[in-house]
């Protein structure tokens, strides 16, 4: 199981949607990944670039693979990940603005 902190481009126009998507829980049955990726969409994060920074478990090579063709290249563009322990990557962003309220 690898564990990476992603760095991303919210599409401003999309944002709505991807919060709609989300409080409807709509990514969750996606298999394998859905509840990881709804997880990690949940509790992203914004930098003060405005780029969106979660952390995602992941099991694709390369990373993100199927998430990017399944939900994330709609809604965000400028994917970047960086490998990170469990937990590590939330620990480094947890004081940023959510970037999507429930």
């Amino acid at each position: 199981m690898a564990y990476y902190l992603v760095r991303a481009t919210p599409r401003p126009e999309r944002m709505d949607e991807l919060a709609a998507k989300l409080a409807e829980d709509a990514f969750v049955t996606l298999r394998p990944f859905g509840r990881a990726l709804t997880q990690g969409l949940l509790g992203a994060r914004r930098l003060d670039d405005g780029r969106a920074v979660w952390e995602e478990e992941d099991y694709c090579s390369p990373p993100l693979a199927m998430e990017r063709a399944a939900v994330l290249d709609r809604y965000f563009s400028d994917i970047e990940v960086e490998h990170v322990a469990e937990n590590e990557g939330w620990a480094q962003i947890e004081n940023l603005p959510r970037l999507i309220t429930r």
